[in-house]
């Protein structure tokens, strides 16, 4: 038997989620008038259904198309080429696999001692799959020479034991908690390092920080988590007068939006877990590099301490670079809708976004950025707690760490990816209770202003 089923509910959206087992069911041998009857009235269901949802997002995608009025990304030429083809020449693969392969030999066999039959020889010092990688990121950040990592915090380490006891490195103040961590905890203590947390935006205060000591300035813009924009090619013109390692930490930017290399700097680290990966499923980090007296010595710090990447780690990251373009670009867009959305809520104190005329460092990010990124912070009206509230009550945007995936993610530093970062040092950065962190992925732009809007209601 055929059973058509009808039922009263409050809402469109509630009789449709009980159409299966409803209170009320019709037995084929009701009338066909009957029949027609249940039929149009199902329908009109539906359509009222379909009408809420399409109402709301109209309003969103309304509000979307608002924000987006007159905004231009610059584009970058070329790049999306670099990440698809560079070290993937189907040629150098067996079989001319047209997909990097993941090769997991350990070791490699030599044709007379001392003399590898190809380019590797122990999988610590180089791998095929990872060599892929690390050519394809070169390429991206306009560099000769590119050292991968098991973690961005790996290649920071490398970085460091760069330096002897009693060298100086004068570091932006408003850096990745797990950057300080290592430089307050184990550079300053374990290596004898000195360090200086400075504001990096202050030019007239780095000058006078610099000292005959000093060997590496550590520079992170857009900062994390409070998004200063530090003038890259002024303070490597500064620092190089002096003698100075210039490292950036290019990693909330990516390399489709900013080239530290070419603004001056002289090493790029990237933390390929975020955006490069851009998946939320490899842990990688990468330095890039111009100087082959650096690089030589980066590498023999890289293979002695054995930091490196498994092939496939390397794997992962390379197929993600291969979609950054298009990623960022759509991740970027949602932030400026979502950044404005935001600054004229009244739930929101503050929005902190580059891309606002307001924004300190505005001009300077339109000047080394070709766009402005998808990392916005805030502050919420109220303290911690409505903090707490907005933070549980979001559904497509994630509570946790990290950033850069497909995924919307929002979180609390103070609590989560700062806490390791002193107390007083939080407050003197602004970092406080009602203080949120978001990285914005690709979801459709409708659901995720839906979703903020929901979760705010609830503060």
């Amino acid at each position: 038997n055929v059973y058509f089923f009808f039922f009263k509910q409050k809402t469109a959206y509630e009789m449709l989620r009980s159409l299966v087992g409803s209170e009320m069911c019709i037995r084929d041998r009701q009338s066909t008038w009957g029949k027609y009857n249940q039929y149009i009235k199902l329908k009109q269901i539906q359509m009222e259904y379909n009408s809420q949802v399409s109402e709301d997002r109209l309003k969103y995608h309304q509000l979307a198309q608002k924000y987006l009025e007159g905004v231009h990304i610059q584009p970058h030429p070329g790049f999306a080429t670099k990440c698809i083809h560079e070290g993937q020449d189907p040629k150098d693969f067996p079989h001319g696999a047209v997909n990097t392969p993941i090769i997991t030999s350990t070791t490699f066999a030599q044709k007379s001692p001392g003399q590898p039959l190809g380019s590797f020889d122990y999988a610590r010092c180089g791998n095929p799959t990872r060599q892929s990688f690390e050519q394809a990121l070169a390429a991206c950040e306009y560099a000769k020479y590119c050292i991968s990592f098991a973690s961005g915090c790996g290649a920071m380490t490398c970085l460091m034991l760069s330096l002897k006891t009693g060298d100086h490195v004068i570091c932006c103040d408003d850096v990745y908690g797990g950057t300080q961590r290592y430089m307050r905890r184990i550079g300053e203590t374990k290596q004898g390092l000195n360090f200086d947390f400075i504001d990096l935006t202050d030019i007239e205060l780095f000058k006078r920080t610099i000292n005959e000591n000093t060997k590496m300035i550590w520079i992170e813009t857009p900062t994390n988590p409070t998004l200063k924009i530090c003038d890259i090619k002024l303070l490597a013109d500064i620092a190089h007068s002096r003698g100075i390692v210039v490292v950036a930490d290019n990693t909330f930017a990516t390399p489709y939006l900013q080239s530290p290399l070419l603004l001056g700097a002289d090493v790029s680290l990237n933390s390929c877990t975020k955006y490069i990966g851009g998946h939320s499923d490899v842990v990688q980090g990468a330095i890039c590099l111009n100087d082959k007296e650096l690089y030589d010595h980066y590498y023999l710090i890289a293979k002695s301490t054995g930091a490196n990447p498994g092939p496939f780690d390397s794997y992962l990251a390379l197929r993600g670079l291969k979609t950054l373009k298009i990623r960022v670009d759509a991740a970027s867009r949602n932030a400026i809708v979502i950044a404005n959305f935001l600054r004229d809520h009244p739930k929101i104190r503050k929005v902190i976004f580059p891309g606002f005329k307001e924004h300190p460092g505005h001009e300077i990010c339109k000047k080394q950025m070709r766009g402005y990124g998808a990392m916005i912070s805030l502050y919420v009206n109220g303290g911690l707690e409505e903090a707490k509230r907005f933070l549980e009550n979001v559904s497509i945007f994630t509570l946790a760490e990290s950033l850069g995936g497909v995924e919307s993610l929002i979180e609390s530093p103070a609590l989560m990816t700062h806490a390791s970062v002193p107390a007083e040092k939080r407050k003197e950065l602004n970092i406080e209770d009602d203080f949120i962190r978001i990285s914005v992925g690709i979801e459709d732009i409708e659901d995720q202003l839906a979703d903020l809007d929901f979760a705010l209601s609830k503060v």
